[in-house]
This record gives C-alpha cells, structure tokens and sequence, in this order.
C-alpha cells in the first residue's frame, strides 16, 4: 500500500516528524512514522474513520473533520512513554454532530476554537450549543446561506492563529455553479474583503502562510506556487492532482491524487498526464525543497488508496498511532487525570452489551465497515447478477462503481462506442462491485473497460469472480476475445497482473513493450 523513495524514511527520522494522513475514498486516517527495528523502517497505522478530510494538529491533539462529524483526537501517552511501539497514542475522546455539511479543511484559531470550511453552506463556521455549527463567515457573493456548494469553499490559512485567507473553485451564483468554473474560475479570497488575493486558478486548495509568503496549490494544475503581487507564481508542476499541504523549514509536503473523480477530469493536468508516463496520476506524498523547486522525496500510496485530501505535520514525533473506533480498545483503554499509566478495562454485565434490541450503528465507522463487521459470512453469501443493455445513461446511478469512471465527460466514457455488458456482485442489498465489456458484435470480440470493488471487499476473490463471470457471459453473447490495453489499465500494479494470468490471460506477442495489450481467448 505504501512505498518510499530512496531517503524518505532518513528524512523524516532525521527531522524527527511523522505525518497524519487523510484519505476519504478509502475512509483512512494514516499515521506514517519511523522505527529503528533491525534498521530505519516506515510504520504505518491506519484507523478507519467515515470520510475523513481536513486535519489540524495542536497542543497534542489532532482535530479531524468527518462526513457528519468533527472529530477531536487527543493523546493518552505522558512524555517518554510509548504504547505498542507508538510514542504518542491518538484516542477520538470528542465528536460534534455537524450533520453532513461536507466539512473540508479544519484550523484552530488563537483561541483554540475549531473554524471548519463549511462547503455544502459556502461558508467558514464554529461550533456551537443548540445548532448543527455557527457561521461565521461567507463570501461577498454568496448572499444566502443555504446547502448548495455554490462556489466549493474548501480551504482556509491562519495568519498568527486568524483566519486570513480562503480557497474557491469559483464565484458565479447558483447552487454547484463552480462545476462550470473548474478551470480558470478558481480563486483565493482576503477574508477581510472578500476580494481575490489571485483569480485566474483550476480548482485551488490549501492556502498556507509560511515564511513571509501565501502558498497555494493550483489544483488542476497539479501546482505549487505562492502569490507574488497578485498573480500566482508556480515554483513545481507535479504528476498529480494536488491537495493537501504543510511545511517544515524550507520543505513543502504536498498531497497528490490520482485522476479517477469526474471532478477531475477536462482539466489541463490531464491532458498533461495523458502525455506522461503517468496518465492517471500519482497518489503519495511529495517532498518539494523550496529553495530550488525541486522534488527530493516521495511517498507512494497505492490501492486501495488512490486520493488524499490533508496531511498534517507530528513534530517531535517518531511513531504515532492511533485508537480506532473498530475493535473495543477505544472503550476499554482508560486514561486517568494524574496518572501516566493507562488502565485496560473489561465491562461486564450489567454494564457490558446489551443483549436485548437491534445493534446500534458505531458513530464515525464506514457504513460498509459496519456492515462488514455485523455479519462476517457477507463475503461468502455474495451475489453476483448480469446486467444487459447497459449505456452511459442507465449506468450514471452506479457510475462511482466503475474505475476508470464511465462518464459521459471522462476520457474512459467518450471511448466507448458499442454495446456494454456487466456483472456486478451484492453483499444483501447493495452492490459492491461491477465488471463490464465493451461488445464490438461486427469483430465478435469485447474490450474490458471498467473493473472496481469496493476497498473493504478487496484481496478476497471478488475481482476474480466478476472477471470470470463477465467472461461467461460474453461468450453466451458470440464474443470469441476479450482484450485489455495495459496503457490505459483498470488496475495498477502486480495485484491485477496476477488476477489475469489466474484466468488464462496472456500478453499479446506482437505487441509493443510501450503498450502491452492483454488478451483472453473466449472459445
């Protein structure tokens, strides 16, 4: 899942720091540290968390925004203790029922109150008793305050703990009018006014105040730069859709995503990437020294990770970890005021579960997760179903089930110009994967153009089986071939490869090395 450059495990040792790490497609908070085990090694600790974003880390505490929540994280450990391994221990101690108002970045201002960028309401908010959040502010051109994502709000920068400046993708009014903005429209606002700062940007985030100077990422660009007398100057380009940013002296830690949300696509970073040999994009960390420009580390991410939304900086922290809300640790571990030593506790009846009633959902947990964790034997009670006479249209319900998207607007969807046929697999109710063919009837042969299962049902043979099936049904409907074009791959890496070779795929022999087709016979 994750893979470092030469040097990147030295450089964080070195400068004594870790990261946390948000992820909302794979509803991840990671926390990537270092550990002198038979030599310098990366340690990773993941939790799971419901659409996790924004974070911000202060005064031992590690705030998070959540798809309905905002999450306060503090740690247990005194100074000089570990546990597990870990030198600090996160523990989610707090939680405010925002509603999902799709929080993005979170700050604490100077008086450590939490302000969230409040997107759905185009608007900065706190916390407050008696309502969902406070509003505290909004743009000049948003004159109502109402859930319509009207210009994307999504970052915020601190100036000496004072919220200063924000981040837009657009300023036209209506309800997700930014969607028609996402090149050329975005802009960074004075919150002091509410007059662009820059203008002219693709889908900005993650404005930062640091040494002197106001960084922002130019998103669908793929960008770093800072603004110099009212216009953006880029210091990098990156192979990746950028979000998410800190900083340690004179390094920049941005965030990179791969292309695969319809957000992303027909900006000018895809068409960039397409000409790469990268056309998709990198997921991971990049190291940027600011002094010359230049990328000198890199932190991979691979599946099922495939975004990043923020990443926060643990100084004076080697391993982190994290208790999770999955599992019980989090309610049986007690710390008390006073005390270093931390007290595992085991509940008994009557205080233990209730044996009476329905299960009640785990606040923050993925609903998938939940699901998972309510019934083990899903897995093995899978469906698997045959959808005929699919189009772009009918398919649009089920559209974040196909990788690459199969959009009407996405380079994968204005591919396709026959008939499409698919298999899907249900775990009881919901669909949780989908493999479909593109069906040339003239040449009797079929394109794979969409394979996807959802992260909590990967590594278990579901991939297999919908490619298997898929197969089936192809040769019921006359196909003699199916064939994939690795430069333009479902999957990446060693874990789809092998999926293929289990099924009796082979690589095409005339085929040139810089696009290597894969191909099955069918009869």
């Amino acid at each position: 899942m994750i893979n470092p450059s030469d040097g990147f495990v030295s450089w964080l040792h070195a400068n004594c720091v870790s990261l946390a790490i948000t992820t909302y497609r794979a509803n991840r908070l990671l926390l990537v540290g270092t550990a002198n085990e038979n030599g310098l090694r990366l340690k990773v600790n993941e939790r799971l968390f419901d659409r996790p974003m924004g974070l911000f880390y202060a005064k031992e505490s590690l705030w998070m925004a959540g798809r309905s929540h905002i999450w306060r994280l503090d740690n247990l450990l005194a100074s000089g203790m570990t546990h597990e391994g870990g030198d600090v221990l996160f523990a989610p101690v707090m939680s405010w029922l925002t509603g999902e108002v799709n929080a993005h970045e979170i700050v604490l201002n100077s008086s450590s109150e939490p302000i969230f960028v409040n997107t759905a309401f185009s608007c900065l908010a706190g916390l407050s008793i008696g309502s969902s959040f406070e509003p505290q502010w909004q743009p000049s051109f948003v004159d109502r305050l109402l859930p319509h994502d009207q210009c994307h709000l999504n970052g915020v920068a601190l100036l000496e703990g004072v919220p200063k400046w924000v981040t837009a993708c657009g300023t036209k009014h209506g309800a997700a009018a930014w969607r028609d903005q996402r090149h050329g429209g975005g802009v960074v606002l004075a919150m002091d006014s509410s007059e662009p700062v820059l203008q002219g940007l693709s889908m900005p985030h993650s404005p930062r105040w640091h040494q002197g100077r106001l960084w922002v990422l130019n998103s669908g660009l793929g960008e770093l730069g800072f603004a110099d007398d009212g216009h953006f100057k880029s210091i990098i380009s990156l192979p990746g859709f950028v979000r998410g940013l800190t900083f340690l002296g004179d390094y920049a830690l941005v965030g990179l995503s791969q292309l695969r949300s319809i957000n992303f696509t027909g900006l000018p970073l895809e068409e960039r990437l397409q000409q790469s040999e990268t056309p998709k994009g990198l997921c991971g960390i990049a190291v940027v020294n600011l002094s010359n420009g230049m990328q000198e580390h890199f932190l991979e991410l691979r599946a099922p990770i495939d975004e990043i939304f923020d990443l926060s900086l643990l100084m004076d922290v080697r391993r982190p970890r994290a208790l999770g809300l999955v599992g019980g640790l989090s309610e049986n571990l007690i710390k008390l005021p006073n005390h270093d030593e931390l007290i595992l506790v085991k509940p008994t009846v009557p205080s233990g579960r209730p044996s009476q009633g329905p299960a009640i959902p785990m606040v923050g947990v993925p609903e998938a997760a939940q699901a998972r964790l309510a019934n083990q034997s899903l897995i093995q009670n899978l469906k698997y179903q045959k959808i005929l006479e699919l189009n772009l249209e009918n398919l649009s319900p089920y559209v974040e089930l196909t990788y690459p998207r199969l959009d009407p607007r996405s380079v994968a969807g204005q591919r396709i110009k026959h008939a499409l046929l698919g298999v899907c697999a249900i775990a009881g109710s919901s669909m949780i994967g989908m493999a479909i063919a593109e069906q040339h009837r003239d040449l009797n042969n079929a394109r794979l153009v969409s394979l996807l299962v959802l992260p909590e049902f990967r590594c278990q043979g579901v991939g297999t089986k919908l490619l298997g099936y898929l197969m089936t049904l192809l040769t019921q409907h006359g196909c003699d071939l199916i064939s994939i074009d690795e430069d333009r791959s479902i999957l990446e890496g060693e874990t789809f490869k092998n999926l293929l070779e289990r099924l009796g795929w082979v690589t095409a022999p005339s085929a040139p090395t810089s696009r290597m087709i894969w191909s099955k016979q069918l009869i």
